[in-house]
């Protein structure tokens, strides 16, 4: 393992669950799973936090779960997963001219160009969560995916802005930070599960990912390799437990379990004759259900929430030839048997199930690989991204710097050299002056290594000092 690696914490804040997973990517560039814990959530419906108390309960819970994996685990911030019918979604235009135009095109400049679209005007009510970049153009050059290191007076984006509203957004910080917890960074859960289940060739071939959990069905929708689209859905695994329990007359628990174990996306698969006998209440003869029924109320809901899917798809203009890589289901409610078929025949799109292993390494527990921890371990890679793209830049920055000093310190010497040479007396021969120029040479040779070597060492330093820190 990659002992130089910080160790990254995901929060899943879901409406039936909250997990936690700790992870630090080993020296292949896979993920290790250091510790692992999950409780029941009752504090939260359709993604958002209606009840703070219970959700710092179930938090705690789940990290107390977390350390009990990994006693030597110590978790101060974590990155935390947001949906809800709250969440929407905007597109934008940036643009900035450059002053120094013989310069290169910097991560600067890019910051700068995010930066500013934090001050689009959007409802009071709101706040924005995420800038995503799509494309970007320098002066007349169009749909360019990375500018850094080219010319250019005018750079411009186009942006995808994900909001949410402020409240739901102020509980689900004031939840995490009760139970003892810094958030790093608020991540939209269906791009934390994309980055789970997708690899490179996803995102250039052009997909949907269809996140099913417990309040909501979040879709983030890909192509060649940009972020087209995001929405949330308002309907999840628990509209299908309640239809269960309001249609056959079953309680809650019986209802989910009947869901789990019997459940079928698509009627036409279930036998006429199977029936599932559900115990009586206080004395009562035990109720036969039959599959079929059970069958024909799951199918109708997923057929809404599918429904809603081909809407959004069709929203953008990507119609099935466009998705070559077809639908992605992934989250707790995408193990329902024959959801495949069931998508394929309402959308016209192939689909599969997404597994959370694609950037796993080998030897963590089978829970994990299941489709509802697609949100965790995507919140981990987010993080790890962030933290290459940090460390990157702290890194060009120092040498920048240190680089611009060096040619000044080398620019004054030179001078000081030169200087030097006209006080001294003329040389008695042209051997006497060119073996001087020599010995400069040598002198300036030895003095650049000696910087470059302490630049170096103080480099290192500064990231093991940066990853005591947080460790």
């Amino acid at each position: 393992m990659n002992q130089e690696a910080p160790i990254i914490v995901g929060l899943d804040i879901g409406t039936t669950k909250i997990a936690a997973i700790a992870g630090r990517k080993n020296e292949y560039g896979k993920l290790e799973i250091l510790g692992f814990g999950k409780a029941p959530s009752f504090g939260v419906q359709h993604g958002m936090v209606l009840n703070i108390d219970q959700t710092i309960k179930a938090i705690r819970q789940a990290l107390e779960n977390c350390y009990a994996s990994n006693p030597n685990l110590e978790i101060n911030e974590v990155y935390v997963g947001i949906a809800g019918h709250h969440i929407k979604s905007l597109q934008t235009r940036g643009d900035i001219v450059r002053n120094d135009t013989d310069a290169e095109i910097s991560q600067k400049d890019i910051d700068q160009l995010i930066n500013d679209q934090y001050k689009t005007v959007i409802p009071a009510s709101d706040q924005i969560i995420d800038v995503i970049p799509q494309q970007y153009i320098v002066d007349s050059l169009q749909n360019i995916t990375y500018p850094i290191g080219m010319s250019g007076v005018k750079v411009g984006a186009n942006f995808h802005i994900i909001t949410g509203d402020k409240n739901a957004i102020r509980n689900i910080n004031r939840s995490v930070e009760k139970s003892g917890l810094r958030i790093k960074d608020l991540v939209l859960q269906p791009l934390a599960s994309a980055a789970a289940v997708m690899c490179d060739m996803d995102f250039e071939a052009g997909v949907a990912i269809v996140d099913i959990g417990g309040g909501t069905t979040d879709l983030a929708v890909f192509y060649e390799g940009i972020l087209k689209h995001t929405a949330v859905i308002p309907y999840g695994g628990e509209n299908i437990t309640n239809d269960i329990k309001n249609g056959l007359g079953v309680l809650k628990t019986q209802a989910e379990q009947m869901k789990v174990q019997f459940g079928y996306a698509l009627a036409d698969e279930a036998k006429n004759n199977a029936y599932i006998t559900i115990p009586g209440l206080r004395g009562q003869s035990p109720k036969e259900i039959s599959v079929k029924n059970l069958a024909h109320i799951i199918q109708a809901r997923m057929s809404e929430i599918l429904d809603f899917v081909v809407y959004h798809l069709k929203q953008i203009g990507m119609d099935n030839k466009m998705l070559n890589g077809g639908i992605i289901l992934t989250g707790g409610g995408s193990q329902l048997k024959h959801l495949i078929q069931l998508t394929e025949y309402t959308t016209g799109v192939s689909a599969r199930i997404g597994y959370p292993n694609e950037h796993l390494a080998s030897g963590h527990t089978d829970e994990l690989t299941k489709p509802m921890y697609a949100t965790c371990v995507g919140l981990i890679l987010k993080g790890y991204n962030d933290y290459e793209n940090d460390r990157r830049a702290l890194e060009e920055n120092y040498v920048k710097i240190n680089t611009s000093y060096f040619a000044k310190e080398q620019a004054a010497r030179k001078a000081e050299d030169e200087e030097g040479w006209m006080e001294e007396e003329e040389p008695d021969t042209v051997e006497s002056a060119t073996a001087r120029q020599d010995r400069k040479a040598r002198e300036r040779n030895a003095s650049l290594k000696g910087f470059l070597d302490r630049m170096k060492t103080k480099i290192i330093d500064m990231f093991t000092e940066e990853e005591d820190a947080k460790l």
